[in-house]
């Protein structure tokens, strides 16, 4: 899959994850958060969630930390 990682409006990161089939300016048009952090490829292996590649489209690439903050963010919540 695809992510596009954006800046939300209190100055949080937040990553949204598309299906490869859609483009990233595609996407990038809808969504209103003004700020792109990073973009890439995002992939869940056995050790883990790992981010790679870019966006040449959006001038973004992914970042070292989004792995992280894509898992801390689909961390289901404790009941």
């Amino acid at each position: 899959m695809k992510y596009i990682m954006f800046e939300d409006f209190s100055g949080d990161p937040l990553p949204i994850l598309i299906p490869n089939r859609i483009g990233y300016l595609e996407f990038r048009e809808q969504i209103p958060y003004t700020k792109v952090l990073s973009a890439g490829y995002v992939q869940l292996r056995p050790t883990g969630i790992t981010c790679h590649g870019e966006a040449k489209e959006l001038n973004a690439a992914a970042r070292e930390e989004d792995a992280k903050i894509i898992s801390d963010k689909l961390e289901a919540p404790e009941y």
